[in-house]
């Protein structure tokens, strides 16, 4: 199939799938695919003159208009938008389906479960802040797959702002009176790398600070069971 990928984590699992995308963002990270703009702004006409069978999107991550705009061209597409780690099985299932691949074991239904159950916490979970932005400080909200990933290291992220918010803007101010144990700079969305560890311990005296690849917290996919043996070996 000629599948275009506008989601990250999609196109690295369509990639483990045996699936090579005719065309990626530039944001997934794949060099030797060509790429058709980013996620928030594809190039909508040159995916379409691609002639795909398929495209992945995010219901997050792209744009309303622009899905709109590749289903009234008569583009097929398929949501891929894993918002829990217990999510991401069925939803390798139902792509592998989509591009007409044989299911890999581990994410098969039983396979998935059996797993899930394996790695599930079994003590109290440690008051955690995850930043994804500076400039204005943004965190992870409890209704995200990143939130979910912790849950399951024994992670609990703090609601220093917007309690509804997927990812709410808050104040260092704030994320101090919420006492978290452990605060967590991811490399992406933003940039967080180790000058930054300072300015968040100065901020938060007493609170562990730790950088973390963004790719194992944020991408939900088939690098889900490795990424979170990573996160365990950093974070717990």
């Amino acid at each position: 199939m000629r599948v275009v990928s506008l989601v990250p984590s999609a196109t690295e699992t369509l990639l483990d799938l045996g699936v090579r995308p005719v065309a990626c963002t530039r944001f997934c990270e794949q060099p030797g695919i060509p790429t058709v703009g980013g996620t928030k702004n594809p190039e909508v006409a040159a995916i379409v003159d691609l002639a795909p069978d398929l495209v992945v999107i995010n219901d997050e991550e792209n744009r309303r208009e622009d899905a709109e705009a590749l289903s009234a061209a008569g583009v097929a597409l398929h949501a891929w938008s894993p918002r829990t780690v217990a999510a991401v099985g069925p939803g390798v299932v139902a792509l592998a389906g989509m591009v007409g691949v044989d299911v890999p074991a581990a994410f098969a239904s039983a396979a998935w479960a059996a797993w899930l159950d394996q790695v599930a916490p079994n003590r109290v979970a440690r008051p955690v802040v995850a930043f994804v932005w500076r400039r204005p400080w943004m965190t992870l909200g409890a209704d995200t797959y990143a939130a979910s990933v912790l849950a399951y290291l024994g992670l609990a992220v703090v609601a220093a702002g917007d309690a509804d918010a997927r990812y709410p803007t808050v104040t260092l101010a704030a994320v101090r009176a919420e006492a978290p144990e452990l605060a967590i700079l991811p490399s992406e969305p933003y940039p967080f790398a180790a000058r930054h560890v300072g300015e968040v311990a100065r901020a938060l005296p007493g609170v562990a600070v730790r950088l973390v690849d963004g790719r194992d917290l944020l991408w939900g996919g088939s690098r889900t069971p490795n990424a979170l043996t990573r996160l365990r070996a950093t974070l717990t």
